[in-house]
């Protein structure tokens, strides 16, 4: 065996040490802060209650949540915030709503033992939309299920994230795309989003993806991540092929899964979610699960 094949060799044991978990280890930050000021957000419902409206979320650091219940509103709830510079600017443009943290840009997630308050807690109407969400180092809360949201894009940095559909969204969603760096991200009841084509890309984190819920459709998903620890769990019963050519990460099995080669189905009937998934590095977990 020549040098190189024992470094490949060596490299290859090391990553697969990470199949528990990756650190993620999210940067603080020190930002002068002011008294505390809680605004109140309300978006009207459009004009035109068949139109879908553009909503764009621009978020730094802090806290966001989201979660259905808005009444007679498209959008409403708070900003709370002691920097001046996070006041939230609101435009709106016909269907087009944007909804951006002030000037100031922070690098990091304030912690318990920062001074720094940003926090938006929004509820969402039921009302047709597209929801855009960009934010930098954060945590986010989002209860998307028995909303009307026709498309979803979440880009994000440094992140912790829990998106979770419990109930099934109201109309086809003809995209949901997720990009994020460094960050822990659970998506959970993803069966419930009515979707056919699911892309999630993520950098070095720990992402788990749960397809639990009601399948209306058969689902196409493509994941790619760098270094990372990724979880896949697919409910018991629903039919599903997962295909790997992550040559330095590791795979492991729990339920019904069946290995040939590189790829790995799970028997079942109904709709059936197809899997492409790229891992630079790390481990894959494949799960299943009784349906919620």
């Amino acid at each position: 065996m020549n040098r190189k094949m024992i470094f490949i060799a060596v490299a290859t044991l090391a990553l697969v040490s990470l199949a528990c978990s990756i650190n993620i280890n999210l940067p603080d930050i020190q930002v002068k802060t002011g008294p505390t000021v809680t605004d109140n957000i309300n978006i009207p419902l459009l004009a035109d209650k068949q139109a879908v409206a553009d909503v764009t979320l621009n978020f730094g650091a802090g806290k966001l949540n989201l979660q259905p219940g808005a009444t007679n509103a498209l959008i409403s709830g708070t900003a709370k915030y002691n920097v001046a510079d996070f006041k939230p600017v609101i435009t709106t443009d016909s269907n087009n709503i944007n909804i951006k943290q002030g000037n100031l840009k922070l690098t990091g997630i304030p912690t318990r033992s920062s001074d720094i308050i940003n926090e938006w807690d929004l509820s969402l109407g039921t009302s047709p939309m597209s929801l855009v969400i960009q934010a930098g180092a954060y945590t986010g809360d989002y209860e998307l299920g028995g909303l009307s949201i026709h498309r979803l894009e979440v880009t994000d940095g440094a992140s912790k994230v829990n998106l979770s559909f419990s109930k099934p969204n109201l109309v086809e969603m003809t995209a949901l795309k997720y990009t994020t760096g460094a960050s822990e991200v659970t998506l959970t009841g993803l069966g419930n989003a009515n979707i056919t084509d699911l892309s999630f890309n993520g950098g070095a984190g720990n992402y788990t993806l749960d397809f639990t819920g009601e399948l209306t459709r058969d689902m196409t998903v493509s994941i790619e991540a760098g270094v990372s620890s990724v979880t896949v769990i697919v409910p018991e019963g629903v039919p599903a092929q997962l295909t790997t050519d992550s040559k330095l990460a590791s795979v492991s099995t729990m339920g019904g899964w069946a290995q040939t080669g590189n790829t790995y189905r799970l028997p079942g009937s109904g709709y059936e979610i197809t899997f492409e998934v790229n891992l630079g590095a790390g481990s894959l977990q494949l799960r299943t699960e009784a349906n919620k």
